[in-house]
């Protein structure tokens, strides 16, 4: 049995195509900038096993196969729960469903056996150091190099994303570095910068969650466009 906190059924931007979305309950980072803080708790989601979940997600085969899509499995922070959720991408292969693992990488091991069943990850890179990495996500970075040496291990396609926050990495050293990381990551496909928003302060005031990036503006478009396209530049050099 897992923990699912919602299941989202038009996804545009979470793996090729239009996607099922389905956001599992429970996460150990603490990223700054997260706009789902209502899935950190395990136990804020639904129980379910991965029977019943393919079940809610077939129902929609025939809709997103058409457009090259399939499932994702985001959060929340889906390695958190890497039993269930091996089993429900198992049973997604088996029933010819395109997989996608939408992770920071940070989660309890038992990574091999997940990414056998694992079309698409889309890695998101919290910081370009580990001083950055701990003070912005409360982790340690070098789980993440746990994961990526075992994706580079199997035949998954990766999407790599980064959240620009102004201040933060917004310069070009910080995606020189970032640029680094990425070229230890094999079968990359595609290096997003995503813009950092304040769509998710609401969020914590509901859960009385103190907002550590309190007073920074959303990062505007236009730049964030700006870095991604000098960080592929340079990825093609």
């Amino acid at each position: 049995m897992g923990k699912i906190h919602s299941i989202e059924t038009m996804g545009l931007v979470d793996g090729p195509g239009i996607r099922v979305v389905v956001f599992f309950a429970g996460c150990r980072l603490r990223c700054a900038f997260c706009h789902n803080p209502d899935t950190w708790n395990i136990n804020s989601g639904e129980e379910i096993s991965p029977e019943d979940l393919l079940k809610k997600v077939k129902r929609y085969k025939n809709y997103f196969d058409r457009s090259g899509g399939g499932i994702t499995c985001s959060g929340g922070e889906p390695l958190m729960q890497p039993e269930f959720l091996k089993e429900f991408l198992k049973l997604c292969k088996e029933n010819g469903i395109n997989t996608t693992v939408d992770t920071a990488g940070f989660g309890c091991n038992h990574y091999e056996e997940i990414l056998k069943y694992t079309d698409y990850v889309l890695l998101d890179i919290k910081h370009i150091n580990s001083e950055g990495y701990k003070n912005l996500t409360g982790g340690d970075m070098n789980e993440f190099y746990k994961f990526v040496s075992e994706v580079n291990n199997s035949k998954a396609v990766v999407w790599i994303r980064h959240v620009m926050v102004p201040g933060i990495t917004d310069n070009y050293e910080s995606m020189d570095r970032l640029a680094k990381i990425v070229q230890k990551v094999k079968r990359v496909e595609k290096v997003e910068i995503l813009p950092y928003h304040t769509l998710g302060i609401k969020k914590y005031e509901k859960l009385a969650i103190e907002y550590k990036l309190k007073g920074i503006k959303d990062m505007d478009k236009d730049t964030a466009s700006k870095f991604e396209k000098y960080v592929n530049e340079k990825l093609k050099k």
